[in-house]
């Protein structure tokens, strides 16, 4: 029962996401919550670094809002354990200060305590990340 209920939790945050809805994905989020957006990406890519605290993460979805434009973004599938819940999917997107697209892959993967996400990692394709930001400051 606890593996549908965390998948259903991750399920309803990326429902918010994908209505916009950013509260509503951090409804889902502990406060001392630590978050590790795509590992490998450069310091220049500007939602690169690990972010701990719910407040952090809040200021990690604006700045993704305001540097990422996504043309597509789709969880595929769910896989529970225990307090992990493992997302497998694909999106694409532009980055807003190059102009320049990626896409990838990704598995993000969450681990829950009372239904709250205490932990998060992404594993995506760092490397086409990385290129789409790259040189960014020379363009602005």
């Amino acid at each position: 029962m606890q593996e549908a209920e965390n998948s259903k939790t991750i399920q309803d945050m990326y429902a918010a996401f994908s209505r916009g809805d950013i509260q509503g994905v951090l409804a889902h989020i502990d406060e001392q919550v630590v978050w590790r957006p795509v590992l490998g990406t450069a310091s220049y890519v500007p939602t690169a670094g690990e972010r701990r605290g719910k407040v952090a993460v809040a200021e990690f979805f604006k700045i993704l809002g305001e540097t990422v434009a996504f043309q597509e973004f789709q969880a595929k599938q769910f896989v529970a354990q225990g307090d992990t819940v493992v997302a497998l999917g694909h999106y694409a997107a532009t980055a807003k200060t190059t102009g320049r697209p990626f896409k990838s892959e990704f598995t993000m993967v969450f681990t829950l305590k009372n239904r709250k996400v205490v932990e998060f990692k992404e594993f995506a394709d760092s490397a086409a990340i990385n290129a789409s930001f790259q040189n960014a400051s020379a363009r602005v």
